[in-house]
């Protein structure tokens, strides 16, 4: 049996506060095995288990998750379904893992395009993890960085419409205030297993400055090895956000 992983020192002195995962390379993962697109959809439920289990271990507080994009409702019309039945099902038999991991869930997209079996077992799934206070699971569902970024605008400019706001007042502060993700710090790493070298439409304002990990690993493979990888990198880096 294999050690299990554990942070240097060093690694753990420099935590990120809030990691964001695109989690890409199921369908990849399912191709190289000769099996449909949904196994490696299927498959990757069990890293996603894991990873929030591992995140929540080392002391993540926040932990951003690209579960499905605004542009996935594009995919044939069986695979969306399979993928909203097996988002449905993780909702509701992870909450007695999810609470004993004392994890709060949280959710940012177009939440009302879900299916409506599915927001209500969100709502459920958050309300029973309410009252927790260790990581934060933050689920993007229906998501889209310039969705969001519309969204956003639109709001402020009724705010100024109004009068409640003044066009001269609007700076980084106040689009942030009306982002999906206000209530939570940025993003300090970005993981992207796979080895794509895109942000796919991800956290498009929250990421500006964010470190970046790519990894070859298709995500039904990613592992806590893996995370931790991932973060004895970003200790490694030094963050100097414009300056020297």
């Amino acid at each position: 049996m294999s050690a299990e992983p554990k942070l240097s020192a060093a690694a753990q002195l420099n935590l990120p506060t809030h990691v964001a995962v695109i989690m890409d390379g199921n369908g990849r993962w399912a191709k190289q095995r000769g099996l449909p697109r949904v196994e490696g959809h299927r498959n990757g439920v069990e890293s996603v288990r894991t990873i929030v289990r591992a995140a929540g271990e080392v002391g993540i507080k926040y932990l951003t998750l690209y579960a499905f994009s605004v542009e996935n409702w594009n995919r044939p019309k069986d695979e969306v379904d399979t993928l909203m039945k097996y988002l449905a099902r993780f909702l509701k038999n992870e909450i007695g893992e999810l609470n004993r991991n004392n994890v709060r869930l949280e959710a940012i997209g177009q939440i009302w395009r879900l299916p409506e079996a599915v927001q209500e077992q969100l709502a459920k799934t958050r309300a029973a993890l309410a009252k927790n206070n260790g990581l934060t699971l933050i689920l993007a569902l229906s998501y889209g960085g310039r969705t969001e970024l519309i969204e956003a605008t639109r709001a402020i400019a009724e705010k100024v419409k109004t009068g409640a706001l003044d066009p001269a007042e609007i700076n980084e502060r106040v689009i942030s205030e009306h982002l999906y993700t206000r209530h939570w710090p940025d993003p300090d790493l970005m993981i992207r297993t796979s080895g794509e070298m895109r942000i796919s439409n991800f956290l498009l304002w929250q990421l500006s400055y964010a470190e970046f990990v790519i990894t070859q690993t298709l995500w039904p493979e990613f592992r806590k090895a893996h995370l931790c990888e991932a973060l004895e990198e970003y200790a490694r880096r030094h963050r100097r956000f414009g300056s020297v």
